[in-house]
């Protein structure tokens, strides 16, 4: 019986876009000729090269549960705007999300049916149809949905401390999406994030004719301004109206502690 490797496998999986036991199948049957297990998926009607294409679109979906205890969101990706506006896609991501709501521990990567659908998505349409991210939470919780076009481009999902409050998870999740922070709170941003910044601000003030040891207060200083500007806790508040002052301040008025937070764009790591 002839080996077959996992490059040859992906190899297949990127000229046909079927998932990986079911190209490790083929190239058994096949003796592991690729040109042979290509013209038997062609037979079958799988078109060839779907894969090679790279999925940059797609849709994302978040639900809560109704007990307000699990969130979860869910991205497919795929070549076209069109695509991923499509009630396909749509029914597709509603359904993978039901999944993750009713059994939290499920791989939706190893979802047979998931898989399934997703290939005869990406043959009716030709484009590249595949799992994106996927993320649950659990606690007290909620998801915002933020969508633009008639598809979701941003989805957060928030878990929370203290009452439940759907104006509160409505107001942190916009302003997550809006706003982009790099993490929660300062301790929780990558510490060589943290090393370029401050690099880079002593160097600014070294330029500036400033000496070593000054240069570094000035870096400490700029720093404040980083974290203000990229940590969610102490960013102001996006909507001044309802509340001025940092995000941390907010919750605190709600009687609210953010324990976590996931924020998934489509097309962005």
């Amino acid at each position: 019986m002839a080996t077959i490797s996992a490059s040859l496998v992906n190899e297949l999986r990127a000229k046909t876009g079927q998932g990986m036991m079911e190209c490790k199948k083929m190239l058994t049957e096949t003796g592991g000729d690729l040109q042979a297990a290509i013209d038997a998926f062609r037979k079958k009607g799988v078109k060839t090269s779907i894969a090679e294409r790279a999925a940059t679109e797609g849709r994302v979906f978040a639900a809560t549960s109704a007990d307000k205890k699990t969130s979860v969101a869910v991205e497919i990706n795929c070549n076209t705007d069109f695509t991923a506006k499509s009630d396909v896609v749509l029914k597709a991501l509603e359904k993978a999300a039901h999944k993750l709501l009713h059994a939290p521990e499920t791989s939706l990567a190893e979802d047979a049916e998931l898989k399934s659908e997703l290939t005869t998505i990406a043959q009716q349409t030709g484009e590249n149809v595949v799992l994106g991210r996927t993320a649950v939470v659990t606690g007290v919780t909620g998801s915002y949905l933020y969508s633009t076009s008639g598809k979701g481009k941003i989805a957060v999902l928030i878990s929370i401390a203290g009452p439940h409050s759907d104006e509160v998870i409505s107001h942190l999740g916009m302003h997550i999406a809006a706003v982009k922070p790099l993490a929660m709170t300062r301790s929780e941003v990558a510490p060589e994030i943290v090393a370029k910044e401050k690099e880079i601000a002593i160097e600014q003030a070294k330029a500036s004719g400033k000496p070593q040891a000054i240069a570094e207060k000035i870096a400490e200083g700029k720093m404040n301004a980083f974290y203000s500007e990229r940590v969610l806790l102490d960013q102001e508040f996006i909507k001044p109206d309802s509340f001025k002052g940092t995000v941390a301040a907010m919750l605190k008025a709600k009687g609210v502690t953010l324990q976590k937070f996931v924020r998934i764009e489509v097309g962005q790591a």
